[in-house]
């Protein structure tokens, strides 16, 4: 967070190391991210498959950084087919 409070755009990608035999056609057809719901409301997302995450304060701009991480992360290869995003809810109950 930055001194405001606001969490900013905060993405996180590490390279693949690719091979000369791998080509467009090895394109993941879609990345899944694990979305979670902070206390204080915000969200985070961290994709299950590549080494992507990013933060948001609310659902429309987590769609917009999360667009954006995957399109700098897959900037020299093709784009996955869809993106999903998977929301995590876990809630405690009292049983009494």
């Amino acid at each position: 967070m930055d001194t405001a409070g606001n969490r900013g755009n905060v993405h996180e990608a590490t390279p693949i190391a690719r091979t000369s035999k791998l080509c467009y056609a090895d394109a993941m057809s879609e990345l899944i991210f694990e979305v979670t719901q902070e206390e204080d409301g915000g969200f985070v997302a961290e994709c299950l498959t590549e080494h992507l995450f990013t933060q948001a304060d609310t659902w429309a701009e987590l769609r917009h950084n999360v667009r954006e991480a995957v399109g700098a992360y897959h900037f020299d290869r093709p784009l996955p087919a869809s993106v999903r995003l998977h929301l995590v809810r876990d809630e405690v109950l009292a049983v009494a």
